[in-house]
């Protein structure tokens, strides 16, 4: 008996690889009662869970399997149900996928995706307790765009470690970007966002790619591996978030990337949007704002597309990253859309800014402020029940946090034409909102919106033009035109001396924002 089992176990450990047994197409979801990611005796499977390969989407049954067509290549992920926690995968990130690779692979710079055996793939599910007000709060950052160790520092210093311990949300989501290039920083980068410790969604950008890979279909195997599949949902009380890939990637072609949506993302959105509920807030992200034309930007009829599988649900919030600026777009039927009401846009700032560049502070953190303006940080999303949505810009290391950015002359000549005036950036201003300012606690009045260069950051072009050295490791960015920016005049008629300049902003979801600044009149001789 023993010499027949020696027999059969030799037997069996040559078996060439093409005999292995052939791919699982189905797995169980269950319900995880201890969390320790294995289902054990007495943890029932859960029905009505949706599973998908990024194409298709099966749906549990009354045992709480499924069955899905084995695609080699492919992210196989679990739509997680409201009301339930995913297990933890050892690396921090929600136990929300599994790379499905029989074969191997292309051969790529960063690794890829690695061979592993055909078995099985099980989800395990844990209740949570639904908040009280049934509001939802999230983390959004974008374009964390780290190209090097020191990069990570700034981002952990800068971004992350300010918020360890004391940020209260419940969800995060980076809007693609996470790294410039250089994927070996994915696990460093990774290890830093998960201190978190809350459940964390990727979404890829132009710079997460593979750019050794022979065409689009594999050039996110290394992003894929770390940090999760390219096209996903993820369902709370609140809100239904669907995440896009929408980098198309054209190796050998200038330009190298377009925006847009590949078919079988159109597939998975027309077998998924029917399952959604429209009593909760949709929120779609993608890194490449929808809005962008031009070469790299968003195929127009791609959006057209998309923006037609909307149109029945009410409550809707796109979601961008790429630009390092920041602005509020509203879609309407120049871009597609013909929704009842415009289409909400928040195209979100760079939490590396200006891509870690400009003079250090006193912690060696570069300054970064973004080309319109705006200085790096994060945003965050609150959701209510019904649709309702608050959004918010954060500065990084800002204890003031006041949402604007004031520029004014320090010194005027008392009686000269009043040429000169104070400006405020106001981060999450759009066209439609007040601006006021006063002087000296007087009357308020309306401040202009203007669309030039914000005077501050023309100051740093200007310093970093007639210095003799470099002033930081990257100067500056060039300051363009800011989409949120506001102008009034300085009286020179006023006594000799310093003057209070105060402005005050009403931010649609924050209400009165305001900060304050001053500058001097002087009397000059002839």
């Amino acid at each position: 008996m023993r010499a027949s089992l020696i027999v059969l176990v030799l037997a069996l450990l040559t078996v060439p690889a093409h005999a292995l047994p052939p791919p699982c197409s189905w797995g169980q979801v269950y319900e995880d009662r201890n969390g320790n990611g294995t289902r054990d005796a007495g943890e029932p499977g859960l029905p009505g869970v949706k599973v998908s390969n990024g194409i298709e989407i099966a749906v549990t049954d009354a045992q709480g399997e499924y069955s899905l067509d084995y695609i080699d290549g492919r992210t196989l992920f679990i739509i997680k149900p409201a009301g339930y926690d995913l297990a933890v995968r050892p690396d921090g990130l929600p136990a929300r996928w599994r790379n499905l690779q029989y074969h191997a692979g292309p051969a790529l710079k960063y690794g890829g995706i690695p061979e592993r055996q055909p078995d099985c793939t099980h989800f395990g599910l844990r209740p949570r307790a639904a908040a009280k007000d049934g509001a939802l709060d999230v983390l959004l950052f974008a374009d964390s765009q780290t190209s090097s160790v020191t990069d990570v520092d700034y981002y952990w210093r800068d971004i992350v470690q300010p918020l360890v311990g004391r940020h209260g949300a419940a969800l995060g989501l980076t809007l693609g970007d996470v790294t410039n290039d250089d994927l070996s920083l994915y696990p460093q980068i990774l290890r830093t966002t998960m201190s978190l410790q809350v459940p964390w969604l990727f979404i890829p950008g132009n710079h997460d790619l593979d750019f050794d890979a022979a065409g689009d279909e594999d050039s996110l195997r290394t992003f894929r591996y770390h940090l999760g599949p390219d096209t996903f949902a993820w369902e709370e009380e609140a809100a239904t978030f669907i995440g896009l890939d929408d980098v198309i990637y054209q190796p050998g072609s200038t330009p190298a990337y377009v925006g847009g949506l590949r078919e079988d993302q159109f597939a998975f959105l027309q077998a998924y949007l029917p399952t959604v509920r429209k009593d909760r807030l949709l929120v779609i992200g993608v890194h490449i704002p929808f809005y962008e034309s031009g070469a790299r930007g968003f195929r127009p009829q791609d959006r057209e597309r998309l923006f037609a599988m909307l149109e029945d649900f009410p409550h809707v919030l796109l979601l961008s990253g790429h630009t390092h600026t920041q602005r509020h777009w509203y879609h309407d039927a120049s871009t597609g859309w013909h929704g009842m009401r415009p289409l909400h846009e928040y195209n979100v700032g760079a939490a590396c800014g200006a891509y870690w560049s400009g003079i250090k502070d006193a912690e060696g953190i570069p300054d970064t402020t973004m080309a319109d303006g705006t200085p790096n940080g994060y945003a965050r999303l609150r959701v209510d029940a019904g649709g309702a949505y608050a959004l918010s810009w954060h500065t990084a290391r800002d204890a003031d946090d006041s949402g604007i950015g004031l520029h004014a002359p320090r010194v005027l000549r008392k009686g000269a034409y009043p040429a000169w005036g104070v400006f405020a950036n106001v981060y999450m201003g759009d066209a439609e909102t007040r601006v006021e300012y006063r002087i000296d606690g007087g009357e308020w009045k309306p401040m202009k919106r203007v669309e030039q260069p914000d005077p501050r950051l023309l100051v740093e072009n200007m310093r970093d033009d007639t210095a003799d050295a470099l002033r930081g490791y990257d100067r500056s960015p060039e300051a363009e035109a800011s989409q949120h920016l506001w102008r009034g005049a300085l009286p020179t008629d006023l006594a000799e001396g310093e003057h209070v300049v105060e402005v005050r902003a009403f931010d649609r979801w924050q209400g009165e924002r305001s900060a304050r600044t001053s500058y001097r009149l002087q009397v000059a001789e002839p």
